[in-house]
């Protein structure tokens, strides 16, 4: 079962423009009440090792936690919805600090 702040492998298809893709690492930022319920769609947030210089974006150090390999980035201004089967693996989690810090990103970005 999947848990708000897991890092997963996903495969997000071919991108359009300036979209994330294809196969990449993503946050998972659904919560854990809708979790739970083993949803066939959950929401995610990117990962990219690229950095950027924007406020969209959350800086995350590898650690045993996450299993990051390198210095990522969240890459928030491209969260979306991705059908469950999408997910190759779960590799681990950024916790509730990282976590917390994506989801405020989240909430300025869309006015929440």
């Amino acid at each position: 079962m999947l848990t708000p702040g897991d890092v997963v492998e996903l495969d997000l298809g071919m991108p359009a423009g300036s979209e994330a893709g294809p196969r990449r690492p993503a946050i998972v930022v659904t919560a854990a009440r809708i979790l739970r319920g083993g949803p066939n769609v959950v929401q995610v947030v990117p990962v990219t090792r690229t950095m950027r210089t924007s406020s969209t974006e959350v800086l995350i150090d590898p650690d045993e936690g996450n299993r990051l390999v390198a210095r990522s980035s969240a890459q928030c201004q491209h969260v979306r919805s991705v059908a469950t089967t999408r997910i190759q693996e779960r590799t681990g989690n950024v916790g509730p600090v990282v976590l917390n810090e994506v989801r405020e990103t989240l909430a300025l970005l869309l006015d929440l």
